[in-house]
């Protein structure tokens, strides 16, 4: 069987499906990996170092056209969904709760779409497989740095003869992996941390790693299916947001890094709180994107200056700025992934297989992920 590691088209996205390190686990399976021209640019990996590792480079056509097997991080694009053929199998973050038209394309193609970022958090053999968690481990690192950069203070509590800088203030809101990562973050470069989410169970969690864990007198517990925070009902969102609108003006920084799966991002720094922070702060939204963030001023990959001088970073994509750390977990999220359905050299699609049941978007020219096919008979995405 034939792998192929596509080169990323999307804007801004400087990752790769596979780095040279992991050749071997694929050849030791019996497989042969096909690598398209440049696709290791933006990490840094020349193509010469896959070839060394095992690997064909080949041009565009010969990865669409020689593969069983595409491997890529971000879902095609519509020119590259074309590509694809009958039979095919392309893995990836397909974000197929954001775009089920895709999906229905790839299956009215007869395309196999497996998608990494449908791996259920929960199950624990799976850990490995999990590019979301390795991805927002990233992210939460490379957020902490970009606030730090942006806040025009020290971070850590610094005495020199010209007197005392007081460390920063910084909170963390949603503590998932992302979170998690960003505590520990400022927490090392030597800021006094906060975090708050709407999962009572993951205070000790951040307690753990140095913050303070922010109780509201209004809390509610939130904890949701796999892993994640539900949605909460208006009148619980209303409630806790007069309740941490008074935490949020307190902070000289906040990190917001909470996300629902196929859902807009809930809004945690309203407009309001924003115009209570003081001049200087600093506000890094790791939800932004195009379906809103989790501060309501937010505009997806631009930093603005609020009228009363908070500045607000919402970075899009933030692991595809640190592309060799990010593709080396990415890598071997995606051939444990591929090496979980591979039996005798050919990929096995064994529904019975809990990672294979919950990966597999589409097969045999149909939509098989039960969310998926909901959201295209309900006419659109979540």
């Amino acid at each position: 069987m034939k792998v192929g590691v596509a080169r990323e088209t999307a804007q801004g996205e400087r990752r790769v499906a596979l780095v040279p390190e992991e050749l071997g686990k694929l050849k030791a399976a019996g497989l042969e990996v096909l690598v398209e021209q440049g696709a290791g640019a933006g990490a840094m990996i020349p193509d010469q170092a896959y070839a060394d590792a095992g690997a064909t480079v080949v041009d565009t056509a010969g990865l669409y056209g020689g593969s069983d097997v595409v491997l890529r991080v971000q879902k095609p694009s519509p020119d590259e969904a074309g590509k694809l053929r009958k039979g095919q199998v392309v893995i990836g973050l397909l974000s197929p709760l954001l775009d089920p038209t895709l999906m229905q394309a790839l299956a009215s193609a007869g395309v196999t779409a497996v998608s990494l970022d449908a791996i259920p958090r929960t199950l624990s053999r799976a850990q490995d497989m999990d590019a979301l968690s390795s991805q927002a481990n990233t992210g939460g690192y490379k957020a902490v740095l970009i606030a730090a950069n942006t806040y025009g203070r020290y971070f850590p509590l610094l005495t020199t003869a010209a007197g005392t800088a007081k460390p920063a203030n910084v909170l963390i809101l949603g503590i998932g992996v992302a979170g998690l990562q960003a505590i520990g973050t400022a927490r090392r470069l030597g800021a006094v941390v906060s975090a708050y989410d709407v999962r009572p169970e993951t205070a000790e969690q951040a307690q753990s790693l140095g913050a303070r864990f922010v109780k509201l007198k209004t809390a509610i517990d939130a904890t949701g299916a796999g892993g994640y925070a539900r949605e909460l009902t208006a009148e619980e969102r209303a409630a806790q947001q007069a309740e941490l609108n008074g935490v949020i003006a307190s902070q000289d920084v906040v990190i917001t890094t909470a996300q629902v799966p196929g859902r807009k991002p809930p809004v945690l720094v309203t407009a309001d709180a924003v115009r209570a922070m003081r001049p200087g702060s600093v506000i890094v939204d790791m939800a932004a994107s195009a379906l809103g963030g989790n501060c309501e001023l937010s505009v997806a990959g631009e930093t603005i200056v609020t009228e009363n001088g908070v500045t607000i970073v919402s970075p899009e994509n933030l692991p595809a700025s640190m592309p060799s750390s990010a593709s080396q977990f990415y890598a071997r999220n995606i051939s444990k992934l591929l090496l979980n359905m591979v039996k005798d050299g050919n990929l096995n699609v064994d529904f019975g297989e809990e990672v294979t049941k919950a990966t597999v978007i589409t097969h045999d020219g149909n939509v098989v992920s039960e969310a998926v096919a909901k959201l295209l008979n309900a006419g659109g995405a979540a």
